[in-house]
């Protein structure tokens, strides 16, 4: 595997850190997982098996293994800076100041190990006025300018989905590898920080250019696009799809298909932004097109004619598409106490001359703290003396 033989401690909670770390063990990396002895808060978001785990927990700590401890106790110090001797990584999404208080900071562990990288993400920052505030991801996404602009005039949506933790994730992952390299060159570890108001302004960094350059205001024009058109959902007889517009060609191709092939020489739609700009009344004509189809009928219509349209589909459905068997992106896995296999995605990346391992589940609380307690050389009878204290 690519990463065999880097070792990933992984202080990390709910998406950022863990996702960070689990990208890392999807290519051979060993992740261990350091949770708390009754486990982290965020093993129990939405409970999906008899141990309380939720999904998020199954799917951000796939292939890791988990060791309990108190790292803030003078024993859990102790192992913490054993680990911290055979470790390349440290993963910890946690406040500069939570940090430094349990040792994880950059410069007590690379006094310990000079070739550690550290990995950190936070809400914002090391320095600034909101340095210390603590934040989720919708308020990245908030901050960003991508709530305003979403929804309708006088109702902002966020998404359901959080983008900005996972993309702080990717960005980390991504500063880890970079991280890596240079540790090939200099022999030395550094510090790789993210944060989720950096991922989440770079995500609507080309919003922030167009108000910067043009000097327009942009209104939110809820699933409509501000720079292509017929960009939006439509219902169809029994369900909706979306399409999306762009290029002078997709847009010819699709006015052939709606039986407007005049719309190709109307000023008003002669580019992107102008078709855009003028995208509600491209909407309707698309609307009037869809209702008396189906989604399915509608979909391969415009597949015909290569326009780019796809089913809003419900989750459940989203995983019993036959292009998604076909890509092989869902990897079940049994996790003790579920109702059935965990429809697993990892990292959606192939390396066409490296495999990847076999997926491994999520671990249980504590599932191998004596395995790897003993690798740092710890006895029976210590180990032991550690549970019998809480320590682990």
């Amino acid at each position: 595997m690519p990463l065999t033989g880097i070792r990933v401690l992984d202080f990390g909670r709910y998406i950022a850190g863990p996702y960070c770390a689990a990208l890392l063990a999807d290519y051979g990396a060993d992740v261990i997982r350091i949770e708390a002895p009754g486990g982290n808060d965020d093993r129990f978001t939405v409970p999906v098996a008899a141990d309380g785990s939720g999904a998020m927990f199954l799917q951000m700590n796939r292939a890791k293994r988990c060791l309990t401890l108190k790292p803030g106790s003078p024993e859990g110090r102790e192992i913490v800076r054993r680990l911290v001797e055979t470790a390349d990584v440290v993963v910890a999404n946690l406040p500069h100041d939570a940090l430094v208080r349990l040792g994880l900071d950059h410069d007590s562990l690379s006094a310990i190990n000079p070739r550690i990288i550290l990995a950190t993400a936070s809400a914002f920052g090391s320095e600034g006025p909101l340095a210390k505030n603590v934040g989720f991801d919708a308020v990245g996404q908030a901050m960003s300018g991508a709530v305003h602009l979403t929804g309708t005039p006088g109702q902002p949506y966020r998404a359901q989905v959080n983008y900005v933790d996972f993309g702080t994730a990717l960005h980390t992952a991504f500063g880890v590898m970079v991280a890596l390299s240079e540790r090939e060159t200099t022999g030395k570890g550094q510090c790789v920080s993210g944060s989720l108001l950096g991922t989440a302004l770079a995500m609507t960094n080309a919003l922030t250019i167009d108000h910067a350059l043009n000097g327009i205001e942009r209104q939110p024009i809820g699933n409509r696009s501000y720079s292509s058109a017929p960009t939006d959902l439509f219902r169809t007889r029994d369900g909706w799809i979306v399409t999306q517009i762009v290029g002078g060609g997709i847009f010819a191709r699709w006015a052939d298909l709606v039986g407007r092939p005049e719309l190709v020489d109307d000023p008003r739609y002669a580019s992107d932004i102008l078709r855009g700009d003028n995208g509600e009344e491209l909407s309707v004509i698309m609307q009037q097109w869809c209702i008396g189809r189906t989604s399915a009928e509608a979909i391969a219509e415009l597949a015909a004619a290569r326009v780019p349209a796809a089913p809003v589909l419900r989750p459940h459905e989203a995983l019993a598409q036959p292009q998604i068997a076909a890509m092989g992106l869902v990897e079940p896995v049994a996790y003790p106490g579920a109702a059935a296999d965990v429809p697993l995605i990892r990292a959606p990346i192939r390396l066409s001359a490296s495999a990847r391992p076999a997926p491994t589940r999520a671990p249980q609380l504590g599932e191998h703290s004596d395995a790897i307690l003993a690798e740092l050389g710890y006895d029976a009878e210590a180990i032991s003396a550690l549970r019998a204290q809480n320590i682990i």
